[in-house]
């Protein structure tokens, strides 16, 4: 079930083969592990995608394809799960990387208001910026590491329960 599931959200491999931003790996994305859908592959897709997800840089997409090559993940997964934090979800998504952050070093959360312009960025890396990174941090080691054994484990569910599903067909079938 999670293969069939995953593979309808993902990106033929020949459209990711010919992206322009991915062209900078060359042939390498020619290795036909990265294109498999398996379990290993795809937990191991899904953790790196989870753990570049929360780091706030805006190159996070490229981060995760280098990440997957050498560990064979399947990279239009590990590429796609990174967009679990697009522009609709960072700012809730960044606040409570920040609220983590707060917590773990014991400082008080300060009242901020986004403003986009550098100015703003350059004084934010002063004050909010040692929390913030902190509880990025945090989050992106805690949810790659649950991203990785959440769907291990859930793909390892639903071979079980699709195997026990299938034996107990055969048996109504032979009796």
């Amino acid at each position: 079930m999670p293969k069939k599931f995953i593979r309808r959200f993902l990106p033929d491999h020949q459209t990711i083969k010919h992206n322009r931003a991915l062209r900078i790996f060359g042939t390498v994305l020619h290795e036909p592990n990265l294109w498999h859908l398996n379990r290993r592959s795809a937990s191991h897709a899904f953790g790196i995608g989870l753990f570049f997800a929360f780091w706030p840089v805006p190159f996070q997409m490229w981060l995760s394809a280098a990440t997957a090559i050498p560990f064979r993940a399947n990279l239009p997964l590990s590429v796609a799960t990174v967009w679990i934090t697009n522009p609709f979800t960072m700012p809730p998504i960044f606040y409570a990387a920040y609220k983590v952050g707060t917590t773990v070093l014991g400082t008080q959360p300060q009242h901020f208001e986004l403003q986009f312009s550098w100015k703003w960025i350059i004084e934010s890396i002063e004050t909010i910026g040692p929390a913030f990174l902190v509880g990025c941090g945090i989050c992106s080691v805690v949810f790659g590491l649950l991203g990785y054994v959440g769907l291990n484990f859930l793909w390892r569910f639903s071979v079980k329960k699709s195997w026990r599903a299938r034996q107990e067909a055969r048996r109504h079938r032979a009796s």
